[in-house]
Formats: C-alpha cells, structure tokens, sequence
C-alpha cells in the first residue's frame, strides 16, 4: 500500500502579490511547531512588502496537537501585527476535529482590518522557500 500523505514534516512558502502562502505537510505537533512559526516569522519580516494574507494551506497535513493548534495562535498573532489576515486552507478533518473542539476557528481567521476571509481558497505562488 502507498502512503498517500508525507510524514515528514515540511513547511513550503510562497509569495505572490499581497499574499503568503505556506504549505504544511506531514504532522505539526511539538517536535516541529517552530519550524512553522520560525519561518512564518522569517517571510512577515522579509525585506519584501508585508503580505494582506497568509494562508496556510494544511492539504498534506496529517496530524496537529496542541502544540500545533498554539504554533497557529502564534501565526495569527505574528500576521495580526502586520495587518494580515490569516486564512487556513484545505483543512483536514484531523484539523476540522482541534479547531471545532477548541472553538479558535474564528480567532484564527479574523479579519486584521475588518475585511472578509475566505478559508478554503488556493493560491499558486511564484517564489518557493522549503525547510525540512
């Protein structure tokens, strides 16, 4: 039988106009929650203009604990300081389950300016950056 999802964990930007995108693969949990805020950090900082949106784009992700679920209230705090909106895209059902439990889905997704959100919608990026 093929695994169809990675188990190793990996965290993939990319930057278009406006928006980061991250991509988060494999399980977020304690062992590599900073891996994710770390570089989510690293791109909101970048020398390049700060993003309206980050999206997490969680299609590869196969498990979150609580240290995850705190790597994204740290996330959305990071792009709430820089007038971002954070959008979590493609959540799987191991997700759907932490958020719907913990009741944070609507913190997480916040509008930073008072904008709308869109939580399920891709984008494709132009640059990529990849940490193991």
């Amino acid at each position: 039988m093929t695994n169809l999802h990675p188990t190793e964990f990996t965290v993939t930007v990319y930057r278009t106009a406006g928006t980061l995108t991250v991509r988060v693969a494999g399980e977020l949990d304690y062992d590599t929650s900073d891996g994710l805020t770390d570089m989510v950090a690293r791109h909101l900082t970048a020398d390049q203009a700060e993003p309206s949106d980050v999206r997490l784009d969680f299609r590869d992700l196969t498990w979150i604990d609580s240290s995850g679920l705190t790597a994204l209230l740290v996330v959305r705090r990071r792009t709430a300081a820089v007038g971002a909106t954070l959008h979590l895209d493609h959540r799987p059902d191991v997700l759907e389950r932490m958020l719907r439990l913990t009741n944070v889905l609507d913190h997480l997704t916040a509008p930073a300016s008072g904008e709308g959100t869109t939580d399920r919608q891709e984008e494709d990026g132009i640059t990529g950056t990849s940490v193991n």
